[in-house]
């Protein structure tokens, strides 16, 4: 069958998530890239792969049957792209990362530095994702490694296939409304008791994460505004609209005035690279994982 892997992994993908607008968004595609994609796709397999139903799409029983195979073939080509490279023993070719907000800001740049530096062979593209797709766009084969966050409270689910490293550990604090808490440097999340809240929604590790420390604590978080974007976070807190959690590396990406005080209960984070385990021993996903830690050791720990 004449098909590419870039087709193949499109539609591993759709199996996984459902959409053409989601696959888009995971591998970096326009939803019309993607569906060239599966058009291409089913010229080569010589069979209707997908469906119509109403507004979905949805795979046939040939699209549900190449996909399995398609996560088999693309498997035995990562491991064979990691024989070759471990032959050679030479830290080289091309490598995508994926990675969320806080850590293009903070993270990366300094990596990159120091990657270009120690391999010069290595070049590293990089893609911002939503933190809670890191996981999956990395199993599918979307990106060669990730970094995303792992919350304790509500920890990612373990796959075999993947290994997930813990690079840094943060501690969440409380971000007030300059003088909603005056003269104070701690609190407790019971005194949040009846402020409002802004997190993102509860359907996320990281809302999942803070709501479920808030009910441990005896309250129920009057959450006023669902907000993903971190800067956006903290310019609601500036403008004194509510209170939100923050760690050090949440800062680092906008310039803010409020106060921040130490939380008396402990609610973290942490963050983490994960890659496949069949690409682990690539020499170049472990030089780029090895600088990834020197750079994460620098940071601030509580």
């Amino acid at each position: 069958m004449d098909w590419t892997s870039s087709q193949l992994r499109s539609l591993v993908e759709l199996a996984r998530r459902g959409t053409i607008t989601a696959v888009a968004q995971a591998l970096g595609y326009t939803p019309g890239g993607v569906s060239q994609q599966i058009a291409a796709l089913e010229k080569a397999a010589g069979t209707p792969l997908l469906r119509r139903v109403g507004r979905r799409v949805e795979l046939t029983d040939s699209g549900a049957t190449l996909a399995r195979h398609a996560e088999r073939i693309l498997a035995t080509e990562a491991e064979a792209v990691e024989e070759l490279e471990r032959g050679r023993g030479e830290v080289r070719g091309t490598l995508l990362v994926g990675l969320f907000a806080t850590a293009a800001a903070e993270i990366l740049p300094p990596a990159l530095r120091r990657i270009h530096t120690a391999h010069p062979e290595l070049t590293v593209h990089s893609r911002d994702m939503d933190v809670d797709e890191v996981y999956d766009a990395v199993a599918s084969g979307g990106v060669d490694l990730a970094l995303g966050l792992d919350y304790p409270d509500v920890p990612i689910p373990r796959d075999s296939a993947l290994r997930v490293t813990r690079l840094h550990r943060e501690r969440f604090a409380l971000a007030v409304p300059s003088g909603w808490m005056k003269g104070r440097d701690r609190a407790a999340l019971a005194d949040t008791r009846d402020l409002a809240w802004i997190l993102p929604t509860a359907d996320s590790y990281y809302g999942r994460a803070v709501r479920t420390a808030c009910r441990r604590a005896g309250i129920e978080p009057d959450v006023r505004h669902e907000v993903t974007d971190t800067a956006a976070t903290l310019a609601l807190v500036e403008a004194g609209i509510g209170v939100s959690t923050v760690t050090e590396l949440m800062l680092g990406l906008r310039a803010s005035r409020f106060d921040v005080l130490r939380l008396r209960e402990r609610i973290e984070r942490h963050v983490v690279v994960v890659c496949r385990a069949s690409a682990e021993r690539r020499p170049a996903v472990a030089a780029l994982v090895d600088v990834l830690g020197e750079v994460t050791e620098r940071l601030p720990h509580p």
